[in-house]
C-alpha cells in the first residue's frame, strides 16, 4: 500500500482544486471538494492501486474489472457528470448540471491535469485539459448537450487566452447564462 504517496497526491490536487476554486468564485466548493477521497471506502482501495503518475482508478479497473473507488466517488461528488445520469428503464438520461458543479469540474479537471502530468513528468500547458477533455468527454455522449457545450467552451478559452481570462469569465457567469 501506498499511503504517503498517495496521500501527497491528494492533497496537491485539493490544494490546487482550492486555488482555482477561489479564482472562479467558489470558495466552499473548493474547501470540501473530494472530501470523500479521505473516506475509507475510496482511501484505502486508492492507496492501494496508487501508481504515482495518474489516478488509480484504471489501475483499480485493470485488476478487479471495475473500480469500487470510483463507483463510490462519482455518486458522491456533484462535480462529476456521472452523478447526474439518471436511468429510466433503461434509457439513459443525462441531466444538466448546475454551473457552480460545472465551475468545479472545471477546476477539478485543470487541477488534475497539472498534478498527474507533473507527476508523470511532463508539462501542462493551458491546451493539455483541453486534449483530455476532447479524448474522454466528447468521443460518446457522456453528458448533458448543455454541460458540454459549457465545459468545450472554457477549455477552449483556457488553450487560447489563459487562466486568467477564463476564471475572469468563469467569475461572471450566471445560471441564466448557462
Amino acid at each position: 500500500m501506498h499511503f504517503f504517496g498517495h496521500l501527497h497526491t491528494v492533497l496537491q490536487h485539493k490544494k490546487y482544486v482550492f486555488l482555482h476554486c477561489v479564482k472562479a468564485g467558489i470558495v466552499w466548493q473548493g474547501i470540501v471538494h473530494d472530501l470523500s477521497k479521505f473516506s475509507p471506502a475510496e482511501f484505502i482501495n486508492s492507496a492501494k492501486y496508487y501508481v504515482g503518475t495518474g489516478s488509480p482508478i484504471p489501475r483499480e479497473r485493470e485488476v478487479l474489472g471495475f473500480s469500487k473507488v470510483w463507483m463510490h466517488h462519482s455518486k458522491k461528488n456533484k462535480h462529476h457528470v456521472e452523478y447526474w445520469i439518471d436511468n429510466d428503464k433503461g434509457n439513459i438520461i443525462h441531466v444538466k448540471m448546475p454551473l457552480r458543479y460545472v465551475k468545479e469540474m472545471f477546476c477539478d479537471m485543470l487541477s488534475a491535469d497539472k498534478v498527474y502530468l507533473s507527476a508523470a513528468g511532463s508539462k501542462h500547458n493551458n491546451s493539455t485539459p483541453l486534449e483530455y477533455y476532447r479524448k474522454i468527454y466528447c468521443s460518446c455522449k457522456r453528458m448533458h448537450d448543455d454541460t458540454a457545450a459549457l465545459l468545450e467552451k472554457l477549455f477552449v478559452m483556457l488553450s487560447e487566452e489563459g487562466e486568467d481570462a477564463t476564471f475572469r469569465y468563469i467569475r461572471k457567469l450566471k445560471e441564466k447564462d448557462y
